[in-house]
């Protein structure tokens, strides 16, 4: 097997120059095979608040030019031990959100047919639907780790089923994630009524608040999440709101009071070994960002699930 193709060189290209593909990896046509695909989904008419993460995408590509290839936290090179790309873009009907979730679904499914697993830029978390099925579909019903500030196990939003707030209450009644195994984290800020944490329950989902991250660490956290998990197929889904809006203000329904990018991060890398399948990074919304602060940190959490990718692989 031939040796992967990395990033390009820093000591010979300035990071500031170039194509910005996610961590200045190769694109998918320039390279014969590819084990993981960092793939973006710019499509965001699912919000229900802020519109701007179909930019996200294009923001966190641009945000990751400054990723190095190995990865101390978890002693890895995921650039080295597997062929990751830049799939570029799924394109999709941004005035037709039924439409657009089968444009999604029908593309990652294509991506994912030789076996390349794939890391998701959206995009709203409408995405998360489409692209568990896909994996549900190869693996059967998935277990989920939901990182968010929002349960977004709505029902409907002015009566529509598919929006960015109701993906995992379709998941769980289209049978594709295992009832076992699912986990907010990060949830925090007001809701409609106690109904809306009855309802969830029901569904099948456990709840780690923000509040219980600060309280009980990272660590104990991580714990947790993989005795819930197990060895079942694991996808993880991130919404860049379950970070503080000190650590995320680029994003469309902020809430005060959340996690710090840096346990974000330690609880991603808590969970090395899982049986990860797929992962998705949405509502990066650049329009309020500052700095590149919240495009900076879902570069770094991308990366980090790459990583965890990486590792599943090592032998």
């Amino acid at each position: 097997m031939t040796e992967p193709r990395g990033p390009v060189d820093s000591s010979r290209v300035p990071r500031f120059a170039g194509p910005a593909t996610f961590a200045r990896l190769p694109r998918l046509d320039e390279v014969s095979r590819a084990d993981v695909a960092v793939v973006g989904v710019p499509f965001d008419a699912g919000v229900s608040y802020r519109p701007g993460a179909r930019f996200g995408a294009t923001a966190v590509r641009e945000a990751s030019r400054l990723l190095r290839p190995y990865n101390p936290a978890l002693d890895v090179s995921p650039f080295a031990t597997q062929q990751v790309v830049d799939a570029g873009d799924i394109a999709c009907n941004p005035f037709n959100i039924n439409e657009a979730i089968e444009t999604i679904q029908e593309a990652a499914t294509g991506l994912q047919a030789d076996g390349t697993r794939l890391v998701t830029i959206g995009g709203d978390h409408t995405i998360a639907l489409p692209l568990l099925r896909t994996v549900a579909a190869k693996h059967g019903p998935v277990a989920l780790l939901h990182f968010d500030a929002h349960l977004d196990t709505w029902d409907t939003y002015f009566g529509a089923e598919y929006t960015h707030g109701t993906p995992f209450r379709r998941a769980v009644e289209e049978g594709i994630l295992d009832t076992e195994a699912l986990s907010h984290v990060g949830t925090r800020g007001p809701l409609y009524g106690k109904q809306d944490l009855t309802d969830d329950e029901k569904l099948g989902f456990g709840i780690v608040t923000s509040a219980d991250v600060y309280r009980r660490g990272a660590d104990e956290i991580a714990d947790q999440l993989r005795q819930r998990i197990g060895n079942r197929p694991l996808y993880i889904s991130i919404d860049i709101d379950c970070l503080d809006p000190a650590h995320a203000p680029g994003t469309g329904t902020p809430e005060a009071g959340g996690m710090t990018s840096r346990e974000l991060l330690e609880i991603l890398r808590g969970l090395a070994g899982c049986n990860l399948v797929g992962a998705d990074v949405v509502e990066v919304a650049p329009a309020y960002d500052h700095a590149e602060i919240t495009a900076v940190a879902a570069s770094h959490v991308a990366y980090d699930l790459v990583s965890l990718l990486a590792l599943k692989e090592a032998p």
